[in-house]
Order: structure tokens, then sequence, then C-alpha cells
């Protein structure tokens, strides 16, 4: 049988927590700084969980399900 492929879309997009759960980065990031404000553009740092509604697509997505 062959070796399983993951997305390598949301293999650039997704991390996997230590629980095994899905992380994604917060959107807003990429340009248009200057038009934000210092606090708003600190709060789109760092990652949080997928939404659980879609946990289960996105692990697939990886090969983890």
């Amino acid at each position: 049988m062959p070796k399983m492929k993951s997305n390598r879309a949301a293999a650039k997009r997704f991390k996997i927590s230590g629980t095994g759960k899905a992380m994604r980065g917060h959107s807003g990031l990429r340009h248009g700084m200057v038009g934000k404000a210092r606090d708003r553009k600190r709060r789109l740092v760092g990652s949080e969980m997928v939404a659980e509604a879609d946990q289960a697509r996105v692990l697939r997505m990886l090969g983890r399900r």
C-alpha cells in the first residue's frame, strides 16, 4: 500500500499542537500594516486552535485521521 500524502497547502498553513489539535495563524498580517493600529497587529500575532467544526477536516488533510 502506498504512503499517505498530506495536503501540502494545508501543511504550510496548520501546525499540530502537543495535544494533537490543529493550530492556525491569524489573518490580516500580510500587508497594509501602516493602516492598522499597533495593538491590533499585536493581537494578531501568534496562533490559536482551529474551530472544532473544522478540526476533523484539517487533520484529515494533514494525514492524522
